[in-house]
C-alpha cells in the first residue's frame, strides 16, 4: 500500500470517529472521541515514519 493511501485512510477513521460521536452519542464520549483520535494520529505518524525509513532503505 503506498503511504498517502495509509495516511489518507487514518484521515479517513479520525473523521469517522468524530462523527460517530457527534451523530450517535450527541457528544457525550467527547473524551472518549479525542483518546481514540489522538491513538490514531499516533498510529498514522507511526506509519508514516516507517514507511519513510523503508523507502530511504530501498533507494
Amino acid at each position: 500500500m503506498k503511504t498517502t493511501t495509509g495516511l489518507y485512510l487514518f484521515f479517513i477513521a479520525i473523521h469517522l470517529v468524530n462523527l460517530a460521536n457527534i451523530t450517535l452519542s450527541k457528544g457525550e464520549w467527547n473524551g472518549i472521541t479525542m483518546w481514540l483520535s489522538t491513538g490514531l494520529f499516533i498510529a498514522g505518524t507511526a506509519y508514516y515514519a516507517f514507511n519513510k525509513n523503508a523507502t530511504r532503505k530501498t533507494v
